[in-house]
C-alpha cells in the first residue's frame, strides 16, 4: 500500500500548484498545500487541510513536486506522521535531507524528475 500511495501522491502533485507538498494515505489525498514561496510553509499547510477535515497522516506517503531545499519540510511532514516520501531530489543539501529521512526512519524515493511549474 505504501508504494502504491507514494505513486499516487506523486500523481497528484504533478497537477498541483509549484512548491506542491501532497499527504495520501489509502489511495487517498489526505492534505494538500501549494503555491507559497516556501515548501515549509506549503507542508504545513497541508498539515492544517488535514487536521481541518480530521483525517490522520499517520503512515501517510507525502509528494514533494521539487526537492526539499533544506530538512524542514521533510521534518513537518515527518512529524505530522508521513512514512514515506517522494521527490525529484537535486538540491545542493539532498545529502542533508537523506540523512533527515534516515535519522527518521522514513523511506525516500528520489525520482529524478521534477513536477515544478516554473
Amino acid at each position: 500500500q505504501q508504494v502504491q500511495d507514494l505513486m499516487f501522491a506523486w500523481r497528484v502533485a504533478k497537477f498541483v500548484k509549484s512548491n506542491a507538498i501532497v499527504f495520501c494515505g489509502n489511495g487517498m489525498t489526505l492534505g494538500v498545500g501549494a503555491g507559497q514561496m516556501s515548501r515549509v510553509d506549503s507542508a504545513r499547510i497541508a498539515l492544517i487541510k488535514a487536521q481541518n477535515s480530521s483525517l490522520s497522516l499517520v503512515g501517510s506517503a507525502v509528494a514533494s513536486d521539487a526537492f526539499f531545499p533544506f530538512r524542514d519540510g521533510l521534518d513537518v511532514v515527518v512529524d505530522a506522521g508521513a512514512t514515506c516520501v517522494i521527490q525529484p531530489g537535486g538540491s545542493m543539501r539532498d545529502q542533508e535531507v537523506i540523512d533527515a529521512a534516515d535519522e527518521h526512519g522514513v523511506v525516500m524515493l528520489l525520482t529524478g524528475t521534477r513536477h515544478f511549474r516554473h
